[in-house]
């Protein structure tokens, strides 16, 4: 099977999507318009964000039906709604197919978000671990028959687990017990960092503090750490304090799909509960899902409405989709290309001087420490974009910055790689960066003082870059043979 991005853009697509802008632009020609104007920025950029890709026609039409009309609160075969039978065969297909995909024993689609997957997990695991027992202790089978002291007990039990997580820093999500967020909230959470020296896991050191701290969840998974994740290890260790393992996939899911990440590296045969986005490696449409031992799966299935509102069965019908191409045989080698591509762009980055976090990657991230060129990680972002190139800031380990300044750009290769990026177009994106990055100098404040934000970019650099820029999109198009 072909890549489903470049082989199903054909004139039938084009003239849909056409019509399809003809019918909006006669509501609010604006929304329109800036539907194409999106268009044509992202076909002349190249994007690096590594949480971002291009789906599928198919996969970007299924969204776009009546199935966005439907309330389907509840489960399959158990609404709260009447009229739901074409969502529960939506629901059921998508949910097949990602047990297929993933070899899990259960699997739950309806999360709108990786954040709604993540809070849902939480969740269950709590009720699982913690609401089973109070009930069973308490001599009751509802939680509406325990009295209102054992509620606020168990209230106060529920908030008080211990969570233990990757820090930001090191390439965590805001997820896995940030403070800020409602993770960190929710639980009395601790963090494990890298090696100092490496950036690299150092899975005695967590095992120490796993030891230590004797967490209810150990959460496993990161948003930008380069590097694989043994989860036999992580598991090893949760099983010694007694922990129930999540694992965050978001990121590298489609590397799972594919098979790149297998053996100790797959987190689903090791975790209890593994949460994920749809999109980024996937390249499905934005949105979550869970997988889980069957164990957990009735506490899972309670997402709504323990957590969730109404589940976007629009989204759910799209994945279904995304899960479905995910399984064809091509989509291997494009994960195998993802990694691929990104050790070329590594590389490309090493052969001009530049500094990585942990010296290079083996997954689909690549996070560039910018202190070496004098710059903060939201000036070399600022810069990068003025030239067409699209990252995002990142926090190195430890970063001086803090977290909105930062000291890294975090890219990744899945957008670029499904555009036809190989090795060398990798090679030649690295010497780009490179390029813009060392003309380029901080700025001052009004005050004269040095910026965190602001900086000067070299007369032509932008310029020059884009140019170079277009030679690579234009051998590797975006949707080729659709015009709007």
């Amino acid at each position: 099977m072909s890549d489903p991005v470049s082989s199903a853009s054909s004139s039938l697509v084009s003239s849909a999507y056409q019509q399809a802008l003809e019918v909006i632009s006669s509501v609010e020609p604006r929304i329109a318009d800036a539907t194409r104007q999106e268009l044509a920025d992202q076909r002349a950029s190249l994007k690096l964000i590594a949480s971002e890709n291009y789906a599928s026609p198919a996969v970007l039409m299924t969204m776009g039906t009546w199935f966005s009309d439907k309330y389907a609160e509840g489960t399959i075969g158990h609404r709260f709604y009447a009229g739901c039978q074409n969502v529960d065969t939506v629901e059921s297909i998508a949910a097949e197919h990602a047990r297929e995909l993933f070899g899990a024993e259960y699997a739950y689609v309806q999360p709108h978000s990786g954040i709604d997957a993540n809070l849902t997990a939480y969740w269950a695991i709590l009720a699982h671990r913690v609401e089973g027992p109070w009930l069973e202790n308490a001599g009751v089978k509802n939680m509406n028959d325990l009295s209102e002291a054992d509620w606020e007990k168990l209230r106060a039990d529920l908030g008080n687990q211990r969570l233990l997580g990757m820090s930001l820093d090191a390439g965590g999500h805001l997820t896995h017990g940030f403070r800020p967020n409602i993770s960190g909230k929710m639980f009395h959470q601790n963090q494990y960092g890298t090696d100092p020296e490496t950036g690299l896991l150092d899975y005695d050191a967590l095992r120490a503090k796993a030891k230590e701290f004797k967490p209810l969840i150990l959460v496993a998974g990161y948003s930008a750490y380069p590097r694989r994740v043994n989860f036999a290890k992580m598991r090893e260790i949760a099983d010694e304090v007694g922990a129930t393992l999540m694992v965050d996939m978001a990121h590298f899911a489609g590397l799972v799909a594919g098979k790149v990440f297998t053996g100790d590296e797959d987190p689903v045969p090791h975790a209890h509960v593994v949460t994920s986005t749809s999109h980024k490696s996937l390249r499905g449409p934005r949105g979550g899902f869970i997988l889980a031992t069957e164990d957990y799966s009735a506490s899972v299935d309670r997402g709504c409405p323990m957590v969730l509102g109404g589940p976007l069965s629009h989204v759910m019908a799209a994945k279904a989709v995304a899960f479905a191409e995910a399984r064809q045989d091509s989509f291997r080698g494009y994960a195998q290309q993802i990694a691929d591509n990104a050790k070329s762009l590594a590389d490309g980055f090493l052969s001009r001087g530049a500094n990585l976090v942990t010296g290079g990657t083996d997954n689909h991230i690549v996070l560039l420490d910018v202190t070496s060129f004098g710059l903060t990680g939201r000036q070399a972002e600022s810069a990068l974009l003025d030239a067409g190139v699209v990252t995002n800031r990142n926090s190195v380990p430890a970063d001086p910055n803090g977290a909105w300044y930062t000291s890294g750009i975090r890219l990744g290769t899945p957008a670029l790689t499904t555009r036809g990026f190989g090795h060398d177009e990798f090679d030649r994106v690295a010497e780009l960066i490179v390029h813009v990055l060392q003309n380029t100098q901080p700025g001052t404040t009004k005050a004269g003082e040095p910026s965190k934000a602001s900086y000067v970019l070299a007369d032509g650099v932008a310029d020059k870059v884009k140019d170079a820029s277009a030679e690579l999109l234009d051998k590797n198009p975006l949707y080729p043979g659709l015009n709007l």
